[in-house]
């Protein structure tokens, strides 16, 4: 009976990075798509964008589980900014003068690994939850050794994509796009929803995921969103033109 169905929606997103007008489009498209009992926010939360105490807010406004990302870390001097790139670094510097109180508490306790249900949910991987990028199949390969779950989540790469673990014990990777209904099976995956505030896959639009827990399937959506008012705020703000233009290309 649909009556007592409990099937569980829950978003998947990672790297909001500050940018308000991209949470806000995500938002606005989930709640389209029905209800979400809890969002899953991969980590970033702030760096490189012009609003990182809104995003903070926002988020916390709707019943969540975040993981720490390396620049949420940066934010709060738990990270030296000499690892970051100039622009980011600059970014990362810029963020912190914008924190209350309240904003750099929630980033002082958000946790690096977080086991929910068949998942582990990482900001970059199960082996370095801070810092590892899994942008290959060799480097996803060893990271299924890392975590006893069956599946990982994992954001800071900025690119949707979905590895494998195959029968042989090979690894395959999947670009992750909206035509994609993935169907969780038994095999091991790690799987990553692409990013919010700051895509790098060509795509400039925004992009999360919605986790079925009875359907047991995970789609990926993408959503427009005001770009240029983003990029306006940024320049208000001295922020690193690099940081600016990226935004419209997606890269």
């Amino acid at each position: 009976n649909m009556l007592y169905s409990n099937s569980m929606q829950y978003a998947i997103l990672a790297d909001i990075h500050a940018n308000l007008a991209a949470f806000t489009a995500v938002l606005d498209d989930m709640r389209q798509r029905g209800k979400v009992d809890e969002i899953w926010c991969l980590g970033d939360v702030v760096g490189y964008g012009p609003d990182p105490h809104q995003c903070i807010e926002l988020l916390r406004e709707n019943k969540h589980i975040c993981l720490a990302g390396n620049h949420d870390r940066a934010a709060i001097g738990r990270i030296d900014t000499a690892y970051f790139n100039p622009a980011a670094a600059a970014a990362a510097r810029w963020t912190s003068e914008q924190l209350q109180p309240d904003d750099k508490q929630f980033l002082e306790n958000l946790p690096m690994i977080v086991e929910k249900d068949d998942f582990t949910l990482v900001h970059g991987s199960p082996r370095e939850p801070i810092w590892e990028y899994i942008l290959s199949i060799s480097i996803a390969a060893e990271n299924f050794e890392r975590f006893s779950t069956r599946y990982c989540l994992v954001g800071h790469t900025h690119i949707p994509v979905i590895f494998r673990k195959t029968e042989t014990g090979d690894c395959s990777a999947l670009p992750f796009s909206p035509d994609i209904k993935l169907i969780l099976s038994d095999k091991q995956m790690i799987i990553n929803p692409g990013g919010v505030g700051q895509p790098r896959d060509g795509d400039p639009r925004a992009s999360y995921a919605i986790y079925d827990s009875e359907a047991k399937t995970i789609r990926l959506f993408r959503v427009a969103y005001d770009i240029q008012a983003t990029q306006d705020k940024m320049k208000e703000n001295n922020l690193p033109i690099h940081l600016i233009t990226r935004l419209s290309q997606g890269i």
